[in-house]
């Protein structure tokens, strides 16, 4: 009904705002009422908008013509103001201030829009922070992180009431309650809608700090007052807008580089993204735009506890064990026999753990008043201030796209080999500002040429993700992996068959002091070989070895195996070393040696060269 009055409004109120063909036919190519519809060229020519919800536009065409789109938003501002909140100078805040000042519309119907009066009050919009949650080893939806703004009020920085600001978040609308797998895969594939929220920042702070373990980083952006609001008024235009959501390029951070480009028009931020838009790629682009005026940082949770533990001796780390289970132990000679800085550092890690371990739980009494208790040990003995280090800054990390040239050996047979990776890191990547035993690599692909102008297709990765947290007596976190797509393994008579391959495992990881990792880990695989007669052969097997971050990079020494339920048993003994000569350059040296029933054993060694992009 409201769509009819506007056209209808058009035809009888065309006089009343009197602006040429030309006018109009200029302000529907102009790059602000483009951005306003989140239009962008079509592959067959002309124009075609992100959202993928009719309710956006008003005019039958209006995701495909900009120019209609506008004819009919202009002609609706002109509509009976007795639509009230219906009425376009209300659904479309920001389309109407823009037009006003490029038409000078002064006769406008005077309409009191009284929702978003009220919405708008409550934001208070005077300044921009750019969130970004860091990575989490331990979901999958996670492990690239994520960004959203929040919008602060003129006093929200000096009071310290950052929890009273609103969080503008973009994000997958998810029913049910789909796994991390599913997830992943159906996000990679467009199979959820994307939708636009505006909630309290100290909801999306405890989901991001506590319930998912992630860090913080908080970007102070020099956005205006009037910038923000800007931004807030197309929010609202937003509200339960359906767009498509691809976890590559459709994501939370592409959709809040849009808005940002409609807070300060003439930024030249999504452009920079034309296949993925990787949330630390998507920081750095702000960044370099000259956007962010200051930093500041949040620890997760899990991250001020262990730096809480981390000057405890194992003895100390078992008493608190025992003492978030039972606040008796307060009493106990162990705990008594200590000195009292050492029982205000075991009582306060203790009392960490047992809200780490609430987080995400309906409230127990019992844990309750054992809280209860540790904090009245804590208020008589009070422990010293958590000092935690800064780490490295997310966006310091390499870029997230990799291309890479080698050459190397296998048995003799010189090669080289071309590889193209979409996203994201290995365990041997450059190392800044990632953790160590982290590895998410999405469509990978390896092609190689042998001296005898030989080409195949080496591997070709459709996901290829692995999570090495390491255990403590606090937390015992699962270290797993999951990977699938093309891979080239030995075959007969010394030739390497080129297989399809899905599989996983699971086990634990462990420190062995700084920076070095031990880990292990049980497999399974499923396989199609064409030197095996079934059409899928499962293998059951073990993935170990060591991490050690060193000065030069990473290294690698793993050794692995596949024992398949037809007989062939397949193992490897490998090494590697990165070595990370800039921030977007690294070489990789790398040597195996492959086992196989079907044949001879091999040998590989490979010099690599790899370039981080975005």
């Amino acid at each position: 009904m409201f769509k009819r009055l506007a056209w209808l409004a058009m035809m009888a109120c065309a006089p009343l705002y009197g602006a040429d063909d030309a006018t109009l036919a200029r302000l529907a190519q102009a790059p602000y009422w483009l951005a306003l519809g989140h239009y962008v060229p079509a592959k067959a020519g002309g124009w075609r908008s992100y959202v993928d919800d009719r309710r956006f536009f008003i005019a039958a065409d209006g995701a495909h013509q900009p120019g209609d789109e506008l004819r009919a938003t202009l002609a609706a501002l002109y509509a009976p103001a007795s639509l009230g909140d219906q009425h376009a100078q209300c659904r479309y805040p920001a389309r109407s201030r823009w037009l006003k000042a490029e038409l000078g519309l002064n006769d406008l119907p005077r309409v009191h829009c009284a929702e978003f009066d009220q919405w708008y009050q409550a934001i208070s919009p005077h300044s921009t922070v750019l969130v970004f949650p860091a990575a989490y080893l331990n979901s999958p939806s996670s492990m690239f992180g994520h960004t959203l703004l929040r919008i602060d009020q003129a006093d929200t920085r000096a009071d310290g009431t950052a929890l009273l600001s609103y969080a503008i978040n973009f994000g997958a609308y998810v029913e049910g309650s789909d796994n991390s797998i599913l997830y992943a895969w159906k996000g990679l594939a467009g199979g959820y809608p994307g939708l636009f929220s505006l909630v309290p920042y100290q909801q999306k702070l405890a989901e991001y700090r506590s319930l998912e373990n992630r860090d913080l980083w908080e970007y102070h952006l020099n956005l205006s007052e009037a910038e923000t609001a800007r931004m807030v008024e197309h929010v609202w235009e937003l509200r339960q807008v359906r767009f498509d959501y691809y976890f590559f390029d459709e994501n939370c951070s592409y959709r809040l580089l849009e808005l940002l480009q409609i807070a300060r028009p003439g930024l030249a931020l999504t452009g920079q993204f034309p296949i993925t838009a990787i949330p630390t790629d998507t920081v750095k682009a702000v960044k370099a735009a000259g956007l962010v005026d200051s930093i500041d940082y949040r620890p997760s949770r899990e991250r001020e506890l262990l730096a809480r533990a981390e000057p405890l001796s194992a003895g100390e780390q078992q008493l608190a064990l025992r003492l978030a289970a039972n606040t008796g132990v307060l009493q106990g000679p162990a705990f008594r026999a200590l000195p009292a800085p050492r029982q205000a550092l075991v009582a306060d890690t203790a009392y960490r753990l047992e809200r780490y371990r609430a987080t995400g739980q309906e409230r127990d009494p019992a844990r309750a008043q054992r809280s209860f208790e540790l904090l009245r040990a804590m208020n008589a003995n009070p422990p010293p201030a958590l000092a935690l280090p800064r780490p490295g800054l997310p966006e310091d990390g390499h870029p997230s796209r990799t291309w890479s040239a080698a050459g190397g050996s296998r048995d003799g047979h010189g090669f080289a080999e071309y590889g193209l990776r979409m996203a994201y890191h290995d365990v041997l990547d450059n190392a800044e500002s990632f953790p160590l035993g982290a590895q998410i690599e999405i469509l990978g692909l390896r092609v190689r040429q042998y001296a005898d102008n030989h080409w195949q297709l080496q591997r070709l990765d459709l996901a290829n993700i692995r999570s090495l947290t390491p255990r403590n007596a606090l937390l015992q976190p699962l270290s797993w992996q999951v990977g699938g797509g093309l891979e080239r393994v030995p075959g007969r008579h010394g030739d390497a068959t080129l297989v399809s391959q899905l599989g996983g495992g699971a086990g634990g990881t462990w420190a062995l002091g700084d920076g070095v990792l031990a880990y292990a880990l049980g497999t399974t695989r499923v396989e199609h070989n064409p030197d095996f007669g079934a059409f899928a052969s499962p293998a059951v097997g073990f993935d170990s070895g060591l991490l050690w971050q060193n000065p030069l990079g990473n290294v690698q020494l793993e050794a692995k195996g596949d024992y398949f339920a037809n007989g062939e048993v397949r193992r490897r003994l490998a090494l590697g070393q990165q070595w990370a000569i800039s921030r977007a350059f690294g070489l990789r040296l790398s040597a195996a040696r492959d086992f196989s029933h079907l044949g001879s054993p091999t040998n590989e060694v490979m010099l690599e060269a790899r370039w981080y992009h975005y």
